[in-house]
């Protein structure tokens, strides 16, 4: 047998900013002339249509500044408008799309795909990228507290198929990810507060003071203060990267998934709503579970599993949804099919990420189904006198 060992190095680069478009901002002109000194690669750019609606003067804010800095960059034609949010990724012709664009606008792997929208967007666009020419660098522009924060910083691409979240995709490190948290100045309130439930959970695994921080600001965040969210959407943007860089499993070929608390409930439950429920939303509510669970399996003590849950609901988000007790074929809640969706997911070995103390994490291969159904009666009794 013959066998070498391929090492890579990859630069995992997360920048900070206001109005990237500005003719004045040299953020993009900077990243572009790190890459290609002496060459003006084309760049084609994509844009979530929510996005497009809620900044009207985007389109030319763009081309006035590829016409400033020409000597940089050459603008593949007209910005290439796709439907966001998560439906966009049910819909694989849309992949096609992208890919018909790319090849229509000449780019090579030399060029680069930029895209500007919200994390089903971004992971829409990225996947067509990546297996472009087996691989264009593509930069990308996150537009939500949500993909600013999580979902937009990371190296996973892909889209839903056989009716499950994700089911094709890619690992590809983008050759950047640009925060402009202008955008989130022109996001609904929904939006707004979907990122910090991602914030208290990357807290929750790997920052104590951070969590603690975010205790002191809650009032701010229920309040969308632009400030604090700012504040808590960079700090998780670094927490969420520096697992990713120094975790030493970057495109997760073992089972743990730390970054996943709480989120194998979550997708099911999106699933279950045909995604009325927002990701933020149902990451909240899958973390209620997990941590209600962990309380009921003696590994978290009450009184902190309450602090958290505390925080969640005082800075707006439920904790529990009825969908959660809806009767799959089997006659048990189908929530708990999301456990197998997950272990399948992970390639096999279940691995469900826990929280025994603020900042810390436990990983597990396995769920009591009973202690399950519990969680899921205590949540539905703790949040009856606020249903509909």
């Amino acid at each position: 047998m013959l066998e070498k060992k391929i090492r890579l190095e990859y630069a995992h680069r997360i920048l900070f900013t206001r109005d990237v478009f500005a003719p004045a901002n040299t953020t993009i002109r900077d990243l572009l002339l790190m890459d290609h000194p002496n060459k003006v690669p084309r760049v084609l750019i994509f844009a979530d249509e929510q996005v497009m609606a809620a900044n009207p003067d985007l389109s030319a804010t763009i081309h006035t500044y590829a016409r400033t800095h020409a000597e940089v960059l050459d603008l593949a034609g007209e910005v290439v408008i796709l439907p966001g949010g998560e439906p966009c990724k049910n819909d694989f012709s849309l992949v096609q799309r992208c890919w018909q664009a790319i090849h229509d606008g000449m780019l090579d792997r030399h060029s680069y795909v930029f895209v500007i929208g919200g994390g089903a967007a971004l992971d829409l666009v990225c996947f067509a990228a990546s297996t472009a020419h087996r691989g264009i660098r593509h930069v990308r522009f996150p537009t939500t507290t949500l993909s600013q924060g999580d979902g937009g910083v990371g190296v996973k691409n892909g889209v839903n198929f056989f009716g499950k979240k994700n089911w094709v995709g890619s690992f590809a490190v983008p050759f950047a990810v640009v925060n402009d948290f202008a955008f989130l100045e022109s996001l609904p309130e929904r939006g707004r507060r979907n990122g910090v439930i991602e914030a208290i959970k990357v807290a929750l695994i790997r920052d104590k003071a951070f969590f603690e921080e975010m205790e002191a600001m809650a009032d701010a965040l229920a309040q969308l203060n632009q400030s604090a969210l700012e504040r808590v959407v960079q700090r998780s943007a670094e927490l969420h990267v520096e697992h990713i860089a120094t975790g030493g499993d970057p495109f997760e070929l073992g089972s743990a998934r730390p970054l996943d608390f709480g989120h194998w409930a979550a997708h099911k439950l999106e699933q279950i709503t045909h995604f009325q429920v927002t990701h933020g939303e149902a990451v909240a509510i899958g973390m209620a579970v997990d941590l209600i669970y962990s309380v009921k399996k003696g590994i978290l003590d009450s009184g902190t599993a309450e602090r958290v849950l505390a925080l969640i609901e005082r800075i707006g988000f439920d904790t529990y949804h009825p969908g959660l007790l809806a009767a799959g074929k089997s006659g048990e809640p189908v929530i708990l099919e999301g456990l197998e969706e997950f272990r399948e997911h992970l390639g096999g070995e279940l691995t469900v990420t826990l929280v025994p103390k603020i900042g810390e994490k436990l990983e597990v291969h396995e769920m009591e189904r009973p202690l399950i159904l519990l969680a899921l009666d205590e949540l539905a009794e703790r949040c009856k006198p606020t249903l509909v």
